[in-house]
C-alpha cells in the first residue's frame, strides 16, 4: 500500500509530496504535481525530517523513574529528607521507599544516615542519584540489602549498581508495560529507535516485548561484561537483526564502564577533586584496570562486537583511547565529558565515535566549575570535536537527562536553558550538525531512505533554542507506519 505525505516541506525548502511504499520513500516531487494512488495525509505544510535516534538510554530505569520519589529539585540534604518524610507515610509495610535524582556535589549539608533515618524511621529508603553512580540508603535498607557504609550512607559504582539491580526487579508483565508507556511518549517526540544499554540481559527482554506489540522504536541492544561470553556464545554481532522481530530489534556493542562520574566525583582524571586531596580517591575511580579493558575488548572485537566504552574523567578518556589505538578497532567512547586538548584529534584519527549527552553539561555546569575549575575549557568539547573530524553521536542517557532529542538538541546548540548565559559557548555546534548527530547522519529525507520520519510544526533551521527545546511533533513515522500521530 502507498501513503503520499501531501504538502510537506524539507527544512528550508519548497513544499513536497513524498511517496512512501513498502517502508521506503519511494518518491518526492513539488507539491500537487501528480496524485498516486493509495491513503493520503496532508501534511498542511509541516515539516519532514528523517527520524530521531537517541544513542544511549537505560529504557528501565527510564520507565521506572516516572514512578519514583523525584528528589531532584532538592538543594541540601535536608530538602531530600523532607521529600522522603512525606512519601514514608504512605509507604506500604514491607516495600522500599524508592526516589531518584539527587544531586549533592554542591550541597552544603552532606548526606547521611541519620537524615534519612530520622525521615522514615524503618521504613527502607534508597535514593538514586540522577548520575546513577551513587546510592543513598537509609539504616533500614543498609541493614535489608546486606551492605555498610559511612556515616553519609552513600554507595558508589558497583555497590550501588548492585542496589539499583535489586530495585529495578519488577514482574515482566509490569515493567513491559511502563516501557511501552515510554516508547509510545519517545514516539511522540520524533523518536524512531534507541540504544539500550539497561545494566541487564536484554535480549528477551526486548524479544518479548516486541512479540507483545511494542513495536514504535527500534531498539538496538547493549551487552555488559557479565554477559559477554554469553552473546558470544549465540554468535551475537553488533549491527546482528535478531530474528522474529520484523526488524525492530538488532544487536548494539559490548558497553563496558571505566570510571565514575563527576558529580559522585568519581569520575577518574589526571587531576585531583577539591576536599579529596591525598586520599585514596582524590582523582575518581578507574573501575577497569586498562589490561582487563584490553583483554575483554579484544575478546567482543573479535566475536564481532563493538566496544562502546563509559568514560568521562579526562585519564578515563586517555586510557580509552589507547585502548582503541593499541587494539585498531572501531567503537565508541560514552560521554567523553573531559577531554585533553590532546586526545581531541584520536577520536578522528582512529574513527572512534563521540556519543555525548550534551544536557548534561547544562545539569553539571555548577558541579563542573567548582570539582574541574579552571579545565571547564575542555568540558563537552562538541565543537572541538567535529572541527577535528570526529563523528558525534547524541543522546540522553535517559534517566540521567529527558529521552527527548529535542531536549539534546537544544542543549547542543544553545548550551543554555531556564534563561542563564550559555555556558562555554564556543563549545556550541549548529542546528544542521545537531540534527545529523540524531539521525544516524541523515541530513535530510531523501528517494530511496527508509521511511522512519518526524513531522514538525516549526522549521528547526529557524528555531529558537527554546524552541527547539518544546519542538511540537505533529506526527512520527517508522517505516512508513505511524508510531503517533497527531495531524
Amino acid at each position: 500500500m502507498t501513503l503520499l505525505l501531501q504538502n510537506g516541506r524539507l527544512p528550508g525548502g519548497a513544499p513536497v509530496d513524498l511517496e512512501i511504499a513498502d517502508g521506503v520513500v519511494r518518491a518526492m516531487r513539488p507539491a500537487g504535481e501528480r496524485r498516486a494512488a493509495g491513503e493520503t495525509v496532508d501534511l498542511d505544510g509541516r515539516y519532514v525530517i528523517p527520524g530521531l535516534w537517541d544513542n544511549h538510554v537505560h529504557m528501565n530505569q527510564w520507565a521506572l523513574t516516572t514512578r519514583r520519589l523525584d528528589v531532584s529539585a532538592a538543594a541540601s540534604a535536608a530538602e531530600a529528607a523532607r521529600h522522603v518524610a512525606v512519601r514514608a507515610d504512605a509507604t506500604a509495610a514491607g516495600e522500599t521507599l524508592v526516589g531518584f535524582g539527587f544531586r549533592d556535589g554542591l550541597w552544603a549539608d552532606p548526606p547521611s544516615v541519620q537524615a534519612l533515618d530520622a525521615a522514615a524511621g524503618s521504613v527502607p529508603v534508597v535514593l538514586v542519584s540522577a548520575d546513577l553512580h551513587c546510592c543513598w540508603l537509609n539504616s533500614a535498607a543498609l541493614a535489608q540489602y546486606g551492605f555498610t557504609a559511612g556515616a553519609d550512607g552513600l554507595l558508589r559504582e558497583e555497590d550501588a549498581f548492585s542496589i539499583e539491580r535489586v530495585i529495578n526487579t519488577v514482574d515482566d508483565a509490569t515493567l513491559d508495560r511502563w516501557v511501552q508507556t515510554a516508547a509510545q511518549a519517545a514516539a511522540a517526540r520524533g523518536v524512531v529507535g534507541v540504544v539500550d544499554l539497561e545494566m541487564a540481559w536484554n535480549l528477551g527482554a526486548w524479544e518479548r516485548r516486541i512479540h507483545s506489540g511494542t513495536d514504535s522504536l527500534r531498539v538496538e541492544f547493549g551487552v555488559y561484561t557479565q554477559d559477554l561470553r554469553r552473546a558470544i556464545g549465540l554468535g551475537l554481532r553488533t549491527g546482528q537483526r535478531i530474528a522474529g522481530t520484523r526488524g525492530l530489534l538488532s544487536v548494539g556493542p559490548y558497553k563496558v564502564i571505566t570510571d565514575g562520574s563527576l558529580n559522585t566525583r568519581t569520575a577518574y582524571c589526571f587531576d585531583e577533586y577539591p576536599g579529596l586531596e591525598g586520599t585514596v580517591d582524590a582523582r575518581g575511580q578507574l573501575t577497569v584496570p586498562p589490561e582487563e579493558l584490553l583483554a575483554n575488548v579484544r575478546l567482543a572485537v573479535a566475536a564481532g562486537l563493538l566496544p562502546a566504552v563509559h568514560a568521562i574523567g579526562d585519564q578515563a578518556n586517555a586510557l580509552a583511547l589507547d585502548a582503541f589505538e593499541e587494539l585498531g578497532c572501531a567503537g565508541s567512547i560514552e560521554h567523553a565529558q573531559l577531554l585533553r586538548p590532546a586526545d581531541i584529534e584520536r577520536f578522528a584519527r582512529l574513527g572512534i565515535v563521540a556519543s555525548v549527552q550534551p544536557e548534561h553539561a547544562l545539569d553539571d555546569r555548577d558541579v563542573a566549575d567548582h570539582f574541574w575549575a579552571g579545565r571547564t575549557s575542555h568540558a563537552f568539547m562538541l565543537r572541538a570535536l567535529l572541527d577535528a573530524g570526529a563523528r558525534l553521536a547524541l543522546g540522553s542517557d535517559a534517566p540521567v537527562a529527558p529521552l527527548d532529542p529535542w531536549v539534546t538538541i537544544a542543549a547542543a546548540v544553545g548550551r543554555t536553558r531556564d534563561g542563564r548565559e550559555a555556558w562555554h559557548p564556543e563549545q556550541a555546534i549548529t542546528v544542521p550538525e545537531a540534527l545529523a548527530a540524531s539521525t544516524r547522519g541523515r541530513t535530510v529525507v531523501a528517494v530511496g531512505d527508509a521511511a522512519d520520519l518526524a513531522i514538525i510544526e516549526t522549521d528547526p533551521l529557524d528555531a529558537s533554542v527554546d524552541e527547539l527545546r518544546r519542538m511540537t511533533v505533529a506526527a512520527t513515522l517508522l517505516a512508513g507506519r505511524f508510531t503517533h500521530n497527531a495531524v
